[in-house]
């Protein structure tokens, strides 16, 4: 099994750190970015680059990766690659190097966004209830002979425990939901225990994300029009890491961003950090699963909160 990293820039990172430390190479700290990319307006990032400062600590273990700077335009800092990998990975950059399989980001780091949104194998099995008005917060859709969350409301018990966008429902209290339709899987949530709901869930299994790094003018490399990606800019991070246009994003570092003006996701997304995991789904599945959904009810109703770690 092959080593994993998040994004296509962390792989070519290791693999320089690597073949540095093999050569026995200790080089000063890179150049450290001491701005940030300002929002200039409400959908333009700021075109400034940020101003750079030589570092002025002693050489570290890690090598600098002026390299990779000048190749994908990314503002690199020593520092934070040594905080990323740490000593406990220090085997990250063995000539031997990581286990197989292990996830290695000497980049991302460990990226609270990341961790976010993650979407985890297997299923699990959550207990809901319902409000003091006898509602969960959660509308359900079929699609394809199976169950999936449409709508989480904001401040509901469905958003309190965990249900996002996408989410598959297996079972509601012991029954399978497979075949059912929207209606019945809605009358099922309607007719249960309202201090106990039983629901065995899979995470979002029409969705992936994709991990991407601003350049130095705080773009990721696409052009976003009522939610959907609809271009990629030559040689950006969005174009070397897989994203593809006629897909929506749903949520940004796990925010859920769905029913959000382009305003206010240009808004997520500027302020959203250097790396930045994006949770995208195909255009054509994504408007089946909210077919029928009205578009009001989604911009007032839909949970927007930032997910607990």
């Amino acid at each position: 099994m092959a080593t994993l990293y998040p994004s296509l820039e962390d792989m070519k990172g290791h693999q320089v750190l690597q073949a540095q430390a093999a050569a026995g190479v200790r080089t000063p700290a890179t150049t450290v970015a001491t701005e940030k990319p300002k929002l200039t307006s409400a959908t333009t990032v700021s075109t400034e680059k940020p101003k750079l400062t030589s570092g002025s600590e002693p050489p570290v273990l890690y090598p600098n990766l002026a390299e990779l700077e000048n190749y994908m335009g990314l503002a690199l800092s020593s520092e934070e690659i040594q905080k990323n990998l740490g000593t406990e990975d220090s085997t990250a950059l063995t000539p031997v190097g990581p286990s197989p399989g292990q996830l290695v980001a000497p980049l991302s780091g460990h990226s609270a966004g990341l961790r976010r949104a993650e979407i985890k194998p297997g299923v699990r099995e959550i207990h809901l209830c319902k409000d003091e008005r006898g509602k969960t917060g959660l509308q359900l859709k079929n699609v394809d002979q199976g169950i999936f969350v449409q709508l989480v409301k904001a401040n509901s018990p469905a958003a309190l425990v965990g249900l996002r966008f996408g989410d598959q429902v297996l079972q509601i209290d012991g029954k399978n939901c497979a075949g059912w339709s929207s209606d019945k899987a809605q009358r099922a949530l309607k007719k249960a225990n309202p201090e106990k709901i039983v629901m065995v869930v899979r995470d979002r299994p029409f969705q992936r994300t994709v991990t991407v790094h601003k350049d130095s003018t705080g773009h990721v490399g696409i052009v976003v029009k009522k939610g959907k990606i609809v271009s990629l800019a030559k040689d950006s991070s969005a174009a070397r890491n897989g994203l593809l246009t006629h897909h929506c994003i749903c949520e940004v570092n796990g925010q859920n961003v769905i029913g959000m003006k382009d305003k206010q996701l240009m808004e997520v997304l500027a302020g959203a950090g250097n790396v930045v995991t994006l949770t995208i789904i195909p255009t054509v599945i994504y408007e089946h699963m909210v077919k029928r959904l009205s578009s009001g009810l989604v911009k007032s109703s839909m949970d927007h909160s930032i997910p607990d770690l």
